[in-house]
């Protein structure tokens, strides 16, 4: 092996599926190294493992990448097709990888990705969180339908940054019944059947029973 990726809970660590994505589509040789959440911020294993003391971290040939962006754009220099080839298009996509990295706090707060929960929609909903919504709709549905006709994926027929960074809100849309458009429903079933995603769930499911956290914990 080349390298390690420390990634957290694969029940509950979003942001740890949006850089193990990646990486696998990148084929990069590495390891991946599993650190229990405890929820709450506990989980102070990985703050002697990781230089901003969350996960996922990757350690490959020689680099030390943090943050699921940048591990995202690591991955992309080894596989080029993880970003669209047009210019324009890139932007657009980078802008929306971008956008997910740094926004939508309401869905975040409100709706915790597990990928065991048995879909439901909540049982209370608020303002914020209904514009929240609304704007990752809109969001979704402008990448899309970009090219004037709906793509499998967000930006074509194969999964890049983008879906990757997205990858956890199209499980919270399915877990949550999040109120999506068409268009947006058909991209979350494409990523729920995508092998990776049901490598990604066969894992979770594999994962010690101790490990599950209760909802007050999350």
């Amino acid at each position: 092996m080349a390298g390690t990726l420390l990634i957290g809970s694969r029940r509950y660590s979003s942001w740890s599926l949006r850089g193990w994505l990646a990486v696998k589509l990148a084929k990069l040789d590495v390891e991946d190294k599993v650190i229990a959440l405890k929820g709450g911020g506990k989980t102070t294993e990985i703050h002697a493992l990781s230089p901003n003391k969350l996960v996922p971290y990757l350690q490959h040939d020689g680099a030390h990448v943090w943050e699921s962006l940048a591990i995202c754009e690591y991955c992309a220099e080894h596989e080029p097709s993880l970003w669209p080839q047009d210019r324009v298009v890139r932007a657009h996509a980078r802008s929306v990888s971008a956008q997910m990295h740094a926004g939508f706090r309401p869905i975040r707060q409100n709706c915790p990705m597990d990928v065991e929960r048995v879909p439901a929609p909540l049982s209370e909903s608020s303002e914020d969180l209904a514009k929240d919504v609304a704007l990752l709709s809109e969001t979704l549905k402008g990448a899309l339908l970009r090219s004037g006709t709906a793509t499998l994926y967000l930006f074509g027929d194969v999964l890049t940054v983008a879906d990757c960074m997205y990858a956890p809100v199209a499980i919270r849309i399915h877990t949550y019944q999040l109120n999506v458009d068409p268009v947006v429903k058909a991209w979350v079933q494409s990523m729920l059947h995508h092998p990776l995603m049901k490598e990604w769930y066969s894992l979770a499911d594999a994962e010690p029973a101790e490990w599950r956290l209760s909802y007050e914990d999350k």
